[in-house]
């Protein structure tokens, strides 16, 4: 349905996030809550099929489309800001809290984007907005960790446009819809997606950059950027093949480096990578079943993926500590906060009555469906994994284990409040997934609490928990560092850049050493000839010139009769 009127529920946030350097405190508190309710408000008030349309040259673009897809993923961007206005208003900056509400308008942008234009406009303010927010940790290194982050999507942002103009140039159309990576263009623009979303081989930069932000700034980068990857592939690439065992990759490096991680937000951070693998792969075997799975595993994991951030971000705030080797036993002084880790713990690892439960088993049964006996084995193993390094090793470490001796008292109120909110659905959807379920993409039979599931699932948990307290010693962390592939361009491209700037230096003053002798040599000769010995400047007797004068005119006249 046309509609001329529909205005992009993005933008509330984003023009509403101007105001808030203008206002106090508590005025900025009602902002901070106010917006995502007022988006989400425009969100659910536009009809099912309303769209806005505008002529652009030899285009048309569409900057508001209402999908199901769409409406899913800005109902929990809404909600993820409204939790993290409220996790934040307190410690965060005004520069933080207007760059990540600016980001989180324009991933509701995307979500609501019908033209490839419209996206990449939404897509790079979200690359800026979400900057700003790692660069608000306020370190030199979350300053150097931000440049990074800048420039790995300046890159897929110039690929995501060079093949929209491909893409462009072929069909004659911007319309984002269903694709295949078959052209030059379509081909770019998945690998604009796959960079977002953090795909080989520039996964890195999610626990590179995330970790450095402020513990509220962690918390919104965790929810929009890789979410809209993978809504965009949701849309844009249902059933490419080789999205299949790209997730499969990021399923298993997400898992590795985190079990090889000592830094708690690091974890988190490649869990991340992890979790968004699950979708990939689910969003590659492209059955109606595994598209629903991989929206509704997205809604579930940025409220539990947020609540542990805010619970990892609360013991950052409290203890100034970050790593798992200084840190234990903070159950103890922090019962509240470790108790909603915990919950956030169960979650990920798809703990029966959880939200992970509902959701992520859609994905693992559009395997089986379809007969891919590989890849359910591996999405399964790979649960047993996730327990592992999120369900038990970050709760391990951080709130149990040894105790450390730290004693912090428990994070101010806004951050209880917030893990509180998030906690709750946590359980809620677990519990009674149906309402979640009724907003999927697609219409939906499920039933995720049969014998056969929890049976399965259950073994899967008690197996990952004994291999854990098993290996405990393995377990254990120590003062390391993890290489991953954003050594290459960190340590190795940036060592060949001081080596060739130090070779051409030596080089170029060679060069100015020849050029100041060669410049030498030549004054010395017009010294010679032209100094006050030289040559050209000693004195000429009359008669002399006079006969060199006659000469010449005698040659000229010669050369006239000639």
């Amino acid at each position: 349905m046309m509609s001329e009127f529909a205005f992009p529920p993005g933008l509330i946030m984003v023009l509403g996030a101007m105001l808030i350097p203008l206002l106090g405190e508590r005025q900025r508190l009602f902002a901070l809550l106010g917006l995502p309710v007022l988006t989400l408000g425009a969100v659910w008030g536009l009809p099912a099929d309303a769209s806005v349309q505008l002529a652009f040259l030899d285009y048309t673009l569409e900057p508001v489309r209402s999908t199901a897809e769409g409406r899913l993923f800005a109902t929990v961007f809404a909600i993820m800001a409204f939790a993290g206005g409220l996790y934040a208003h307190r410690q965060a900056t005004t520069t933080e809290l207007t760059a990540a509400f600016v980001y989180a308008g324009s991933a509701i942008g995307v979500t609501f984007a019908g033209d490839l234009l419209t996206l990449f406009v939404f897509w790079e303010v979200m690359a800026l907005g979400s900057t700003v927010v790692v660069w608000s940790g306020g370190t030199q290194t979350a300053y150097r960790a931000g440049i990074r982050y800048l420039l790995i999507h300046l890159l897929g942002g110039v690929v995501l446009m060079v093949g929209i103009v491909a893409h462009a140039i072929d069909t004659g159309s911007l319309n984002f819809t269903a694709m295949q990576p078959e052209s030059l263009g379509t081909w770019l623009i998945l690998f604009g997606f796959l960079v977002n979303a953090g795909a080989p081989p520039l996964s890195a930069w999610i626990p590179d950059a995330y970790p450095e932000a402020s513990p509220s700034g962690t918390v919104f980068l965790s929810a929009f950027t890789t979410k809209t990857a993978v809504f965009a592939l949701l849309v844009g690439f249902p059933g490419a093949d080789i999205l299949v065992p790209i997730g499969l990759y990021m399923v298993f490096y997400g898992i590795i480096y985190a079990l090889l991680e000592n830094d708690m937000r690091r974890i988190l951070a490649y869990s991340i990578v992890n979790q968004v693998g699950f979708m990939v792969a689910a969003i590659g075997i492209g059955t109606s079943i595994a598209l629903n799975g991989a929206a509704a595993h997205a809604f579930a994991h940025i409220i539990y993926k947020a609540l542990l951030l805010m619970s990892a971000g609360s013991v950052l705030l409290m203890t100034g500590k970050r790593k798992c080797t200084d840190l234990g036993g903070l159950f103890q002084s922090m019962p509240i906060t470790a108790t909603h880790g915990i919950i956030g713990a169960l979650s990920i690892s798809a703990f029966p009555f959880t939200s992970g439960f509902v959701t992520k088993s859609l994905e693992t049964q559009a395997a089986a469906n379809e007969g891919m006996l590989l890849v359910w084995l591996l999405l399964l193993a790979a649960s047993a994994g996730v327990f592992l390094h999120a369900g038990i090793k970050f709760p391990w470490f951080v709130f149990f284990q040894k105790d450390s001796g730290l004693r912090p008292p428990e994070a101010p109120a806004n951050l209880r409040l917030a893990m509180w909110l998030f906690s709750f659905l946590c359980l809620a959807i677990g519990i009674y997934p149906q309402p979640l379920y009724a907003i999927l993409p697609y219409p939906i039979d499920y039933q995720p609490y049969t014998v056969d599931h929890l049976v399965t699932q259950f073994q899967v948990l008690l197996f990952a928990g004994f291999a854990f307290f098993i290996m405990l010693k393995q377990m254990r962390r120590t003062l390391t560092i993890s290489l991953d592939f954003d050594w290459f361009y960190r340590k190795f491209f940036n060592e060949i850049g001081n080596e060739f700037t130090g070779r051409t230096s030596i080089a170029r003053g060679i060069q100015e050493q020849k050029a100041v002798a060669a410049i030498g040599r030549v004054i010395d000769k017009l010294y010679r000839h032209h100094g006050p010995q030289g040559i050209l400047a000693r004195a000429w007797p009359t008669g002399s010139m006079v006969i060199w004068v006659a000469v010449m005119l005698g040659l000229s006249l010669v050369l006239y009769y000639i």
